[in-house]
């Protein structure tokens, strides 16, 4: 798996398995059948094509649209909507989204801290 810890100017596309400890100035796209794993920041929205993997750890300013076939953790900062197209979405209870969590259709789950109420869905 491949690490960035630099940054990247303007929008990008995951076409290969890879860890990005850095930040991106615009949109990025995980293409279909790759692994991404979010621990710095994306100063845009983030897209996960059919078959891509994601998990975020780091923050999202922009609005995060999962679709079908797709699968996302999201455990980070999510500055926008979270939007589920036909893929799985899962919300860590350490999750911060800003926006609302619409899920159009497929499957999201949405974990509960201490056993409080979750946010509600639109």
């Amino acid at each position: 798996m491949r690490e960035e810890r630099g940054t990247i100017a303007g929008d990008y596309t995951v076409t290969e398995a890879m860890t990005l400890w850095g930040s991106v100035g615009g949109n990025v796209t995980v293409a279909e059948g790759v692994k991404f794993y979010l621990r710095g920041a994306i100063y845009g929205d983030i897209t996960c094509e059919y078959g891509g993997r994601m998990h975020i750890f780091g923050r999202v300013t922009g609005n995060l649209l999962v679709k079908r076939g797709a699968k996302v953790i999201h455990s980070g900062v999510l500055g926008g909507d979270a939007v589920n197209d036909g893929g799985r979405l899962y919300i860590d209870s350490t999750a911060k989204v800003q926006g609302k969590i619409k899920t159009l259709r497929g499957e999201t789950k949405i974990s509960k801290l201490f056993g409080g109420t979750a946010p509600a869905k639109d």
